[in-house]
């Protein structure tokens, strides 16, 4: 594991474990909520394993945040930025370690706005099923393909993508993405809640 990839789990695992805390679930809670074995979640907060999308998307779901709200933290004065600004140079990027997808959080992480964007580079072939169905609080998700293609499988619905095309849905369905060509695909994703989930906790 280098360096970068052991600073966001050491992210990741302080923000779980401060959003677990922040909404009074137990680890038994958690586990009941999402899905995710409490001692894989144990692990996550302790930065001792490199979780999947899919682990983390389940993780989200029971603690009704968006999945990119959990790569936010706080910066070295132990306070949330406010800049209005996410520098390209500042923005976090994670990579998947089943699949290798490679997304990277756009939007500024100290604004409580109820939209979320992230940039997916999804390798040529790569396939991820998302589980999780509906949330406590509803959650909308909008697709643009930037280069290549994707196929998108929200439920029992099939949605072929093509460069330019873009797809909206809500996130209460098992979601499929699959990139079908042997060309890598990038694409924005665009997350909007009724509420500002990503303030939570």
């Amino acid at each position: 594991m280098g360096d970068l990839d052991a600073d966001v789990n050491r992210r990741i695992a302080r923000r779980v474990k401060d959003l677990r805390a922040a909404q009074g679930f137990s680890l038994e809670a958690l586990a009941a909520r999402s899905g995710v074995s409490r001692s894989m979640i144990s692990l996550i907060e302790r930065g001792e394993s490199s979780p999947t999308a899919v682990v983390l998307e389940k993780l989200a779901a029971g603690l009704n945040v968006t999945l990119a709200s959990l790569f936010e933290g706080p910066d070295s004065d132990g306070q949330e930025s406010s800049s209005p600004i996410a520098r390209r140079e500042d923005q976090l990027q994670w990579q998947d370690p089943a699949s290798g997808y490679l997304r990277r959080n756009i939007s500024p992480p100290g604004v409580p706005q109820p939209m979320q964007l992230t940039e997916v580079h999804f390798p040529a072939g790569g396939r991820v099923a998302f589980e999780t169905g509906a949330r406590d609080t509803p959650v909308y998700q909008q697709v643009w393909v930037l280069e290549g293609a994707i196929d998108v499988t929200v439920g029992e619905e099939r949605h072929s993508l093509r460069e330019g095309d873009c797809l909206a849905m809500q996130l209460d369905r098992p979601t499929m993405f699959h990139n079908p060509k042997k060309t890598p695909a990038r694409y924005a994703v665009v997350i909007a809640c009724e509420s500002p989930l990503r303030r939570r906790g």
